[in-house]
């Protein structure tokens, strides 16, 4: 049941936020959109600049593997992104597996290693999002406002956060899970626990004392820059979120952008398949806000999503070929101190 749950809960939720996405939408008039008017030219730029983002994520994950002394190419590396977001839009999360397996099996490294720096790739990515969101909350308060009013879940997050019970279970919690791990900590379990921890703390902590950790920060803000970059020239694709950049006082359509953004951002976090619902949901009210109608903001979604969708299929198929083909670093290096 739990394996199930695992696999049917993301498939229902984007049935479902699919369904509600279009409930209250003209199904015609939204493809009548999409086929007319379109210029797909600044959407295949927008599917170029999303390109540069995973080679930018894979130099930067690079980074930490030499810190750990992880043998991998950076070809080896960025097929592991490419082919990881190809998976997530099968499963939601597998793709994070597969890419540390691919990994951690090529270069012949423990897979715990691996997934540990693959969880400060990710909370790095968390760090970022809230540092957006924290500057869409000075430079776009009005938006937010209006999220925050059309749906209070925002504001029930932060009456639970401020409840002092909220914060004594958690400690409760904490302090059960300390006690436990004290009274058995000769078992043979606990050793195995303990070991996995102290591997995945080994790749994650690398990033405060690595080499080449500047060129981390530059990296990651290259990689959100390209996030953003390529929805914003998404905008000159339709006519209506073209006015938006055209507008000096949302300074050139930056500002929508950035409220679309971070809402898309935050909705990611849903578990679906590749994103399909909860981005789109987010992209169509974001928009709204600035008065694009429902009807034009799903057309901007789907177009959108469709390809961004398109593009992580291709490189999906460029790594699993790349992977058939080419042999692993781990043997490149062995064959390479054969021939010396």
């Amino acid at each position: 049941m739990k394996k199930a749950l695992k696999y049917i809960l993301p498939v229902a939720m984007t049935v479902l936020l699919v369904w509600l996405l279009f409930r209250k939408v003209n199904f015609a008039q939204t493809m009548q959109l999409m086929s007319h008017g379109v210029r797909y030219e600044w959407i295949l730029a927008g599917m170029g600049i999303s390109v540069f983002s995973h080679i930018f994520r894979a130099m930067r994950w690079r980074i930490q593997f030499q810190a750990l002394r992880v043998p991998t190419t950076l070809m080896e590396v960025t097929c592991s992104i490419f082919g990881c977001y190809a998976l997530n839009l099968l499963l939601p999360r597998i793709g994070e597996l597969w890419r540390c397996s691919f990994i951690a099996h090529r270069s012949g490294s423990p897979f715990t290693t691996v997934m540990g720096s693959m969880v400060a790739d990710r909370l790095m990515d968390t760090v970022m999002v809230l540092l957006i969101t924290l500057l869409t909350f000075v430079v776009a308060a009005p938006a937010l406002a209006a999220f925050m009013a059309r749906y209070p879940v925002g504001t029930d997050m932060l009456r639970l956060l401020s409840n002092p019970l909220f914060w004594l279970a958690g400690a409760a919690a904490l302090a059960v899970a300390i006690l436990i791990f004290r009274r058995y900590r000769h078992s043979k379990a606990i050793a195995k626990l303990r070991g996995w921890v102290s591997e995945m703390w080994r790749g994650f902590a690398v990033v405060v004392t690595m080499p080449g950790r500047w060129r981390f920060l530059l990296l990651t803000l290259g990689i959100w820059g390209c996030y953003f970059f390529q929805l914003y020239v998404a905008f000159y694709a339709f006519g209506f979120t073209r006015a938006l950049c055209s507008d000096a006082t949302l300074a050139y359509g930056l500002v929508p952008c950035l409220v679309a953004f971070v809402f898309s951002s935050i909705g990611m976090a849903i578990p679906s398949n590749g994103g399909l619902g909860p981005w789109n949901i987010a992209i169509v009210f974001g928009l709204a806000i600035y008065g694009v109608a429902d009807v034009e903001g799903t057309a901007f979604s789907i177009v959108v999503w469709s390809g961004q969708t398109l593009m992580l299929i291709l490189l999906g198929i460029f790594a699993a070929v790349y992977s058939a083909i080419s042999p692993a670093a781990k043997l490149q290096s062995k064959q390479k101190e054969l021939h010396l």
